[in-house]
């Protein structure tokens, strides 16, 4: 209850935290590249631990400062680079150019998932059984397929990620939890592919949250979307009261235990 108290803080009231956090960039084994660790040294337990998975821009100061916010709140955070290169898109053909490069090779892409949640798992913050994977855009779609695969994470939260799937979970694969925020007015993420996922992650059986947001369009979360999207001419759109109730959420999932 205490990390809810802090992170509604952060978001509502723009607060800042008086602890100490620290900030590593770490190397991932076998090349695959880089992340960003977060650390609370103000934390006395081990607590729930949180892969943060960008959006299609790539690892930039966006995910970054959600894995920071988090470290705030309490928990311990890597911004991973799933990407693998280090680079970040400022335009959406390059953003686009680094996404199909990443989906075209998911076993890569799966083996640097899985070297982030080993470097995570010996973080001794991070406590057995309560390690847990957010994404946005690109990063939702990332951790969902995580969940599809029956990774061992206690849960995964997609925020304006893709829902759909050409590897569709069958009954009792997906381990995690689920929770997922979405946009009504969000061409991206279209109303058959929501009902189509609901339908998914009935018949597999899984523990789900659906949280849609009438209105609200594609990266709602981000601040900086109101004025991509102007630049762009793209249905990109930042809503405040959808960022802050679907923070609350993310809060409450992190801190429900079994």
């Amino acid at each position: 209850m205490k990390r809810f108290f802090l992170l509604v803080s952060l978001i509502v009231a723009g607060q800042t935290s008086s602890a100490d956090i620290i900030e590593t960039e770490v190397t991932l084994p076998d090349g695959l590249g880089k992340g960003i660790m977060y650390l609370n040294d103000d934390q006395k337990d081990p607590g729930p631990g949180v892969i943060v998975v960008h959006e299609w821009w790539g690892l930039n100061d966006y995910a970054r400062n959600r894995a920071h916010m988090l470290a705030q709140a309490g928990y311990t955070a890597l911004a991973v680079d799933m990407y693998g290169t280090g680079e970040v898109a400022t335009h959406p053909k390059d953003a686009k150019s680094f996404m199909e490069t990443a989906l075209s090779d998911p076993e890569t892409m799966n083996a640097r998932f899985q070297a982030a949640r080993t470097m995570m798992l010996k973080q001794q913050q991070v406590e057995p059984g309560r390690l847990f994977a957010i994404g946005y855009c690109f990063g939702g779609a990332v951790v969902l397929e995580q969940a599809r695969r029956g990774t061992d994470l206690a849960g995964v939260a997609s925020f304006h990620g893709s829902l759909g799937t050409e590897n569709p979970a069958k009954a009792g694969e997906i381990k995690a939890r689920v929770l997922v925020a979405t946009g009504q007015a969000d061409p991206m993420v279209p109303a058959e592919q929501v009902s189509g996922f609901v339908s998914e992650m009935t018949t597999a059986g899984a523990d789900f949250q659906l949280l849609s947001f009438p209105g609200v369009k594609h990266s709602f979360t981000n601040p900086g979307a109101d004025a991509a999207g102007k630049r762009f001419d793209m249905p990109l759109a930042y809503s405040a009261h959808a960022d802050q109730v679907s923070w609350k959420a993310l809060v409450d999932f992190l801190e429900h235990e079994e």
